[in-house]
């Protein structure tokens, strides 16, 4: 079964972490990046740009609106994401609180359903 884990940053948050927490995160997604690979487990993982380059689309009488920032208007925002494919929820779960991310902010582990 695919997973779907997202990594969600608050960056209010992140400015109160220490160079030293920052570095261990990044540190940590080296070190969780091969544990995946080496188990067979990792499907693809994708870092995302701030929401200051997101551009927002929607249709409004047949015609593109767009505008600069991210649809849910929030502090938090989807900055990446990883695919796993492992043989229970329960081991997504696990994988989950493996990402540094998890230390300071919620990881969301969500089925795929679909791939097209």
């Amino acid at each position: 079964m695919k997973y779907l884990l997202t990594l969600h940053m608050n960056p209010t948050l992140w400015a109160t972490l220490t160079d030293e927490q920052k570095n261990a995160v990044y540190e940590g997604h080296g070190a969780f990046i091969e544990l995946i690979t080496g188990s067979g487990e990792m499907v693809e993982t994708k870092a995302l740009a701030e929401p200051a380059d997101t551009k927002t689309v929607r249709v409004e009488n047949g015609r593109p609106q767009t505008r600069t920032g991210p649809f849910v208007e929030s502090d938090a925002f989807l900055c990446g994401y990883y695919v796993v494919d492992v043989e229970t929820e329960a081991r997504a779960v696990e994988l989950a609180a493996k990402i540094p991310d998890a230390q300071y902010t919620a990881v969301e582990v969500r089925k795929v359903v679909h791939e097209g």
